[in-house]
């Protein structure tokens, strides 16, 4: 098995840096002996604020850009529970009223399959953030008449519902990256 690690002179030499950084602020913001060339990072590069030109982004850097996950999005985003139908009309009725449409994972606690595709649909959730919400229903602690609604036979299914009523469906029984794909194909369709 290989195991993917950080480089560490990549790492070391940002550490370094970051302490050089920090200890210029500290200088300056001291009153002591004033550093007149001293470096802002800022999204696009590095700026002299003495002169207040660009000196552009060092290779380094670029490596390192390139490392670091971008931060700015959720890696996942957590399910919201339905308990009863009529919490699922209210969440109906506010997807028709957004033009929204919104993913439900029909699973049950002592599903296997159900547990492990989770976190997978959080992670896909974090993708589809702003055009789509996801929920879930555990089907063992709602009444009887949701999961009827749902029409519910195979678990774990995963519905897209938009203006009202259940526009596809996946049963996922087989393996869970497969199920994500076609999730993830099922949600462009209706985006």
């Amino acid at each position: 098995m290989s195991i993917i690690a950080a480089n560490s002179h990549i790492l070391y030499r940002e550490a370094v840096y970051n302490y050089q950084q920090q200890q210029l602020q500290l200088r300056s913001s001291s009153g002591g002996s004033c550093c007149s060339s001293f470096l802002v990072q800022r999204t696009c590069g590095f700026f002299d604020l003495r002169n207040g030109k660009p000196k552009g982004i060092s290779k380094r850097d670029m490596k390192l850009e390139a490392f670091w996950a971008d931060m700015t999005e959720p890696t996942s985003v957590e399910m919201e529970a339905i308990n009863d139908s009529d919490q699922l009309d209210q969440i109906l009725i506010q997807a028709q009223q957004l033009s929204q449409p919104i993913l439900i994972d029909w699973m049950a606690s002592w599903c296997r399959k159900c547990i492990y595709l989770k976190p997978k649909l959080k992670k896909l959730a974090a993708e589809f953030d702003t055009k789509i919400k996801f929920y879930y229903v555990d089907v063992n602690k709602v009444p009887q008449a949701l999961v009827k609604r749902g029409n519910i036979s195979k678990m774990p299914t995963i519905q897209l519902w938009k203006d009202g009523e259940m526009k596809a469906e996946v049963i996922g029984g087989h393996k869970a990256w497969l199920v994500i794909e076609e999730v993830r194909e099922m949600i462009q369709k209706f985006i």
